[in-house]
């Protein structure tokens, strides 16, 4: 049996269930819409993607507007929000840690966003391999980047957000990948704002 990492366990609680109250709302949903059309613009016709780190689905919410094709599937850790996403309709959402989703099958796209923020340093290469092996031919990253690794206090926790270039460990990690486009999301948006997030699309090299 696998060892839960502390982070699971911080998630699967109580801190997890505040999460799900503060993060509602159309609004998000909205921001997510323009945040996910400029991400996946250069991208072909995508049939399938799967989120590692699902919550409620503000994320799913938006990817099933912007492309109502997609079958999407979701992982969740938190059992409240695993309800709440399951309960939109929208797509198939698996209950248990991200470390544990079995590799059967591949997805055109693999999603992660706010959530390698949150994992130990340790704890991320067998995250950036969910995100590899699931992925057929895209993986899409919009975490908070800082060109070196570094931890910040997250409402009160320690060792529970760090903030790093995730996408260029990946690019050094898996030499058939190439960056196909990134962008920024600003807290200050007059219309769409974002959690200052920076996001980078990467594919697969046939």
């Amino acid at each position: 049996m696998r060892e839960v990492s502390e982070q699971e366990v911080f998630w699967q609680g109580d801190f997890g269930d505040d999460y799900v109250a503060r993060n509602q709302g159309h609004q998000l949903v909205a921001a997510n819409l323009a945040l996910f059309s400029k991400a996946l613009a250069r991208t072909a016709r995508i049939d399938s993607l799967i989120e590692l780190g699902t919550n409620t689905g503000n994320n799913l919410q938006a990817l099933h507007q912007l492309l109502p094709g997609c079958a999407l599937q979701g992982v969740e850790i938190n059992a409240k929000a695993h309800a709440e996403a399951q309960a939109l309709g929208i797509a198939d959402i698996w209950q248990g840690s991200l470390f544990d989703y079995p590799r059967e099958r591949t997805f055109q796209l693999t999603l992660s966003k706010g959530v390698l923020i949150h994992l130990a340093p340790e704890l991320l290469p067998a995250a950036y391999a969910q995100l590899y092996e699931l992925s057929g031919r895209y993986i899409l990253m919009c975490e908070y980047y800082n060109p070196a690794p570094v931890e910040v206090p997250y409402r009160g926790n320690s060792g529970k957000l760090f903030k790093r270039d995730f996408a260029g460990e990946m690019l050094d990690r898996y030499t058939d990948l190439q960056l196909l486009d990134y962008g920024f999301g600003y807290h200050r948006d007059p219309q769409f704002p974002v959690d200052d997030i920076t996001w980078f699309l990467l594919e697969k090299r046939k």
